[in-house]
């Protein structure tokens, strides 16, 4: 079996967008059963020192809807207050579902993705997660919840994020192949315009092809 190793945050247009497209091209290439996505962790708050910026994810989603432009993208459509100021929980659940099988990890990481961006919901919150989560034929609901409360997933978000130089991972989303290969934000040339927090994003390229690629090398 093969396998993308993917560091990324949930809050991270640009990996949701990589995600995605990599699902997408896997369920074309007939690869669901041959190759899975490893998830680890680049916890953009912890990296940061603070949650990630409301303001610039808004600023991010409308460029970066245009390389996956199927998923279903919208801003945030709900109470400002109740917009996730951390998604460290929503990071711990995917490790814990791991634990139950590759693919239960990725089922529940696209679902969390879905969850934030496309339907507007607070995924900081235990009950929405596991409630994301018992939509994921492959995750053991309960069993994760029973992770959730030992705290089992918190560990190896904290091991990843304590790990991120010495695995040279550059960012959220840097994958890496079989052959140890890595590719961060793939596909994808683009730099910033103006000062963050305020400014845009700016694609300079885009080769929406990259997603096969990498499926055939991981296989």
């Amino acid at each position: 079996m093969g396998v993308i190793v993917v560091w990324s945050d949930l809050a991270c247009p640009w990996a949701t967008a990589a995600v995605f497209n990599l699902h997408q091209a896997r369920a074309r290439m007939g690869l669901q059963g041959e190759v899975h996505l490893d998830h680890r962790v680049f916890p953009l708050e912890l990296v940061n020192g603070r949650p990630t910026s409301r303001r610039v994810v808004d600023a991010e989603i409308p460029v970066v809807g245009r390389l996956a432009p199927d998923f279903g993208w919208q801003t945030w459509p709900g109470d400002p207050a109740a917009y996730p100021g951390t998604v460290l929980l929503a990071l711990e659940a995917v490790q814990a579902a791991k634990e139950q099988s590759p693919w239960a990890g990725d089922q529940l990481d696209l679902g969390l993705r879905r969850a934030f961006f496309a339907e507007g919901r607070p995924i900081s919150i235990r009950r929405v997660i596991l409630e994301v989560a018992a939509g994921c034929p492959e995750v053991d609901t309960a069993a994760l919840e029973e992770a959730l409360d030992d705290g089992r997933g918190r560990r190896a978000v904290i091991r990843d994020w304590r790990s991120i130089e010495e695995n040279g991972v550059q960012g959220s989303p840097h994958l890496f192949l079989p052959d140890g290969t890595g590719v961060a934000n793939p596909g994808v040339t683009m730099h910033w315009q103006g000062q963050k927090p305020g400014g845009f994003p700016v694609v300079d390229a885009f080769d929406p092809g990259v997603y096969e690629e990498l499926l055939s090398r991981a296989k």
